[in-house]
């Protein structure tokens, strides 16, 4: 529940139409609160395994991204929100960028 209510994810639209811009916004989001999340901790690393089909407003978005999705270029920043003052400022624990992703050609795993 603690990281449920804390990590947050910003995106931004880069590159790419205003539609997918405006549907992608770039207003912080708390991860746990819009979607599932699983979080898998290690000696020197946390994992965070977002299910973004568990929620039918991000299931929307991904789909429409994904029909632009080798035009566009997106960045993402993960943080952690602070709720109380002596947690401020907020910093950023990673960032990726998305560039003009090509779907069709990314390997599937065997599990």
């Amino acid at each position: 529940m603690f990281r449920d209510s804390r990590f947050k994810l910003i995106p931004r639209i880069v590159e790419g139409y205003w539609m997918v811009k405006r549907a992608v916004g770039t207003k912080a989001c708390l991860l746990g609160k819009a979607v599932t999340c699983k979080y898998i901790r290690q000696d020197n690393y946390l994992e965070i395994d977002v299910d973004i089909g568990s929620s039918s407003v991000a299931r929307s978005v991904i789909s429409l991204v994904l029909g632009y999705v080798t035009s566009i270029v997106i960045d993402l920043a993960i943080l952690i929100e602070a709720k109380q003052e002596v947690e401020l400022p907020e910093y950023i624990l990673g960032t990726v960028r998305l560039n003009r992703v090509k779907v069709d050609s990314a390997v599937q795993l065997e599990v």
